[in-house]
């Protein structure tokens, strides 16, 4: 995902300051992470270190993009193991920037679905190993909205009582998603023509939108001053922790899957701390504090079969199978077509 800001959890600034208390010290790591604010346990390093021995230093970064230009512009030095979406793991692969991943050293990929072991940006995991997955939808109060909604048009051309009461992503892969989707095109689309239809589509869509969010759109559902709006399924989760009339949908058109991976970068200078790293996140128990607490789906069947049923029952969209999640298309490196996304996102945001 390409600029995806993750959820800080439920444990608030303590737990971040935690984390980084816990964290070891620069230049006294046995084991250099970068990750998304919240992603892990806040007692990671703790808890790492009581299993290993290793201390370990965490390094935040707020976006794909970010963590990505520092490791195109050093080669990969600096960093041991990465957390990036799936796309930017391709791209990482390609430019010889990732070590492969020692199946011997990191027995526990045996606790992921099948489906998380032949996605197609890396089958066999050979590169990367999957930590979350999920999709897009529409996230909406039900006591507001007339009837459920089932479909991008929605959004994209909305009815009169939601006009002025939506919201999209700005993200550039999720906010081109969405139009293209709506057209009955790909998610990865990388004709010029049909990413320019999507483009109209989604500036005359803007008229009527509240806003474009990336980071509060659940908010303004809680408050009501959003009706409707684009969502990832485990942001729509924080607003349902708030208001049961909220919901999440997939709409009929189909949606994307997105990954975000541990991939081990090939300057690392310690990989085999690294590896046995992956291996601890794939302990059932270690892999379901995500999903308990950031309220994202895993792709470990241990762990999400160790999950309350209480859980799955409050948040619907949890208990989506592999199979539901695998039947969405899979977001991939987009190549050169990039730039046409980009383009077609600055134009979108500048118009009137």
């Amino acid at each position: 995902m390409t600029a995806k800001t993750h959820f800080l959890s439920r444990t608030g600034l303590a737990a971040l300051v935690a984390l980084g208390l816990s964290a070891g010290g620069a230049g006294a790591a046995d084991l250099v992470i970068s990750n998304w604010d919240g992603y892990m346990a806040p007692d990671i390093a703790e808890s790492f270190k009581k299993a290993t021995g290793l201390e370990i230093e965490v390094v935040n970064h707020a976006t794909n993009e970010e963590i990505m230009g520092k490791l195109m512009a050093s080669g990969g030095k600096g960093y041991d193991l990465v957390f990036v979406s799936s796309p930017f793991a391709e791209v990482l692969n390609h430019q010889g920037l990732l070590e492969t991943v020692d199946e011997a050293a990191v027995p526990n990929l045996a606790n992921l679905y099948p489906e998380a072991a032949s996605l197609a940006y890396d089958p066999g995991n050979a590169f990367s190993v999957p930590y979350a997955w999920g999709t897009t939808g529409l996230c909406y109060r039900s006591d507001l909205v007339e009837g459920s909604p089932d479909s991008w048009m929605a959004l994209l051309k909305s009815p009169d009582d939601l006009k002025g009461k939506t919201t999209m992503l700005a993200t550039d892969r999720w906010l081109m998603a969405a139009g293209l989707l709506g057209l009955g095109y790909s998610v990865n689309e990388s004709d010029p023509a049909k990413i320019n239809e999507a483009k109209d589509l989604l500036i005359e869509a803007k008229k009527d939108l509240l806003a474009y969010d990336d980071t509060t759109f659940y908010s303004k559902l809680v408050s009501g001053e959003a009706s409707l709006v684009h969502a990832w399924d485990g942001w729509c989760n924080y607003g349902i922790a708030d208001n049961k009339d909220i919901k999440f949908v997939v709409p009929k058109e189909g949606s994307d899957l997105w990954v975000d991976t541990m991939v081990v970068m090939k300057a690392a200078e310690h990989k085999e701390n690294a590896m046995k790293f992956l291996n601890f996140m794939l302990d059932a128990e270690n892999h379901a504090w995500a999903a308990s607490n950031i309220l994202y789906k895993v792709p470990n069947k241990a762990a999400m079969e160790s999950l309350d049923p209480e859980l799955l029952a409050s948040y619907p969209n949890m208990a989506m199978t592999p199979a539901e999640l695998t039947g969405f298309e899979l977001l991939r490196d987009l190549g050169e077509a990039q730039k046409g996304y980009s383009r077609a996102v600055s134009e979108i945001k500048a118009a009137n």
